[in-house]
């Protein structure tokens, strides 16, 4: 007797199951964990449906800490650094101001550059004023270089020094002028060593403006001593040097004190 189930023809051949062609169910291995963590990876070959739109967008990234091709870095110098000053103009800036040869090594300390470089840098500029036919020129003599006007304009220098009378003599020149007047004959370097400062700058423009003059040489050291002109007696308006102002009411209360002292 049958169990009510209908036989199964022997000439209908049975095939599998159809594939399942929609989203497969994930299994426990593909499911999220209970504590929100990754989920953990399927099996080999299987991805996204929108893993290609994944990995375009990975490959457009570029790796953090390099930069794309095609940008320079900019070179950025110590915090509060500007632009590095022109070496020519730098040299001229300061053999302006300079009131006796520099050498070449202290200017290469201030600028910052190799001496060598700015050995050069010198020659050149020195070249340049020479082919321009400047009124000055740049010389190396006593060890360094500075500025000096041409010989060829010594007659013109000399009449806007010792004739135009809106050219006024400096602080500095009157300080210096002071000591000659009070301690002449005086050696270029007692005056600098009264002051404080280099005075051979100034020095040499009392001389040019008929103030001050040679008067020999120190018998000891060999030195250069200076005195006043009868030019200066005519511009002060006294007849001798005895007749200059005494010292003792413009200098300060302290400074007696001081001498008293030493004594």
């Amino acid at each position: 007797m049958h169990n009510g189930s209908a036989p199964v023809p022997q000439h209908v051949a049975t095939s599998p199951p159809a594939p399942v062609t929609g989203p497969a169910e994930a299994g426990p291995a593909d499911m999220m964990p209970a504590d929100g963590g990754p989920a953990e990876a399927g099996p080999a070959g299987t991805e996204p449906a929108d893993g290609g739109s994944a990995k375009a967008e990975l490959a457009g990234m570029e790796p953090a800490g390099i930069e794309p091709a095609g940008i320079e870095s900019a070179e950025i110098g110590p915090p509060g650094d500007g632009p590095v000053p022109d070496l020519r103009a730098s040299l001229e800036a300061i053999l302006l101001v300079a009131d006796e040869p520099v050498p070449e090594n202290v200017i290469a300390q201030v600028v910052e550059r190799p001496t060598g470089e700015v050995s050069a840098a010198l020659r050149e500029l020195a070249a340049s004023y020479a082919a321009d036919g400047r009124g000055f020129e740049l010389l190396e003599i006593a060890g360094g270089w500075r500025f000096y006007t041409r010989a060829e304009y010594a007659g013109v220098v000399e009449r806007f020094v010792r004739d135009g009378q809106e050219v006024r003599l400096t602080q500095a020149a009157l300080e210096t002028l002071a000591v000659v007047a009070y301690r002449q004959p005086v050696s270029r370097a007692r005056v600098s060593a009264v002051r404080g400062v280099n005075c051979d700058g100034v020095m040499r423009t009392l001389v040019l403006r008929g103030l001050t003059e040679e008067a020999g040489t120190d018998p000891e050291t060999g030195a250069v001593l200076f005195q006043t002109t009868g030019y200066f007696l005519e511009r002060l308006g006294v007849a001798s040097l005895a007749d200059l102002p005494e010292l003792a009411p413009f200098l300060p209360d302290h400074l007696d004190d001081e001498q008293d002292s030493g004594s």
